[in-house]
């Protein structure tokens, strides 16, 4: 007889047992549901960059800029080896969705002029960041690690005539280069470079052999954002070689076009006008090329 009662104890017990065990586990499904202001509280994704393809860098640039560029082109009589020379080469790179570049070198009578072009479209992986806000960082690297000059207006700015509006911040959004000059010392006045005024300015070599009104700076009509840069090889070296670089971004791609003269003697140093105009004119094509 105790044995029989002993058994219905038991499953009494373990009928306790597990009612308390269902009980628990559906108190700790109740304790673990999301409050009701989590619901929908998500981020919207940032929005993607207007890009989503790269030109194909080799023939982003037309003969007719080549010509201007490298006028070794012109002066090369075999028409297969111009035929190449105009093809230039393709930067290696292992994600052509997301950079490419290519590269020419022409000699010519006077000068060896060495020109390259590089695309890079920027993503952002993360959905917090826009592809134009992450480009826009990269841009800032980039210009940063060029550390350009203070504009020469800028400390002069108290001397501003009234007509000007005297912000000397705003110089880079005139439309132009850097602050407007003022007449006294514009590019046009060249009788200045050999007279040591008082206002000297504009036309002095800086410190890379530059002129002052030449000297890397930010562009303020060009794409988005952009800076030039200008750097003249050592006086110390026997023939000198100087360097154009532009660089622009608009919305998710960042270009930098770069352009090196050397010339084939001793003749001086090229001319540092003449080859910023000639990067900024290309830059101004590849710009409107995104835009058209």
């Amino acid at each position: 007889m105790q044995r029989k009662a002993y058994v219905p104890g038991t499953a009494v017990l373990l009928a306790a047992l597990l009612a308390g065990c269902t009980g628990g586990s559906g108190g700790g499904d109740t304790a673990a549901d999301p409050k009701p202001g989590d619901a929908g509280a998500t981020t919207p994704a940032a929005q993607p960059g207007k890009y989503r393809t790269l030109p194909e860098a080799c023939a982003a640039v037309s003969h007719d800029s080549l010509d201007s560029l490298l006028p070794g082109i012109r002066q090369i009589t075999d028409q297969e080896q111009r035929d190449t020379a105009y093809e230039g080469e393709a930067t290696l790179t292992y994600d052509t969705d997301r950079r490419v570049g290519c590269g020419w070198k022409v000699e010519s009578t006077d000068a060896t002029d060495h020109l390259s072009v590089d695309f890079e479209r920027v993503v952002s992986y993360d959905n917090s960041i826009s592809d134009d806000t992450r480009a826009q960082g990269i841009y800032a690297t980039k210009e940063a690690a060029a550390d350009l000059p203070e504009p020469a207006g800028s400390a002069t700015s108290s001397a501003t005539p009234s007509g000007s509006g005297g912000e000397s911040g705003d110089g880079s959004g005139n439309g132009g280069d850097s602050p407007t000059p003022s007449s006294s010392t514009s590019p046009s006045s060249s009788a200045s470079t050999s007279a040591p005024g008082a206002g000297g300015g504009a036309a002095s070599p800086g410190t890379s052999g530059t002129p002052t009104d030449l000297q890397p700076r930010e562009l303020g009509s060009l794409g988005d954002e952009a800076f030039l840069d200008d750097k003249l090889s050592p006086a110390s070296s026997t023939v000198q070689q100087r360097t154009v670089t532009v660089v622009f971004r608009t919305s998710n791609v960042i270009v930098t076009v770069e352009y090196a003269e050397q010339p084939t003697a001793s003749a001086g140093a090229p001319d540092s006008k003449e080859m910023q105009d000639k990067a900024r004119n290309l830059a101004q094509k590849l710009v409107d090329r995104f835009n058209g």
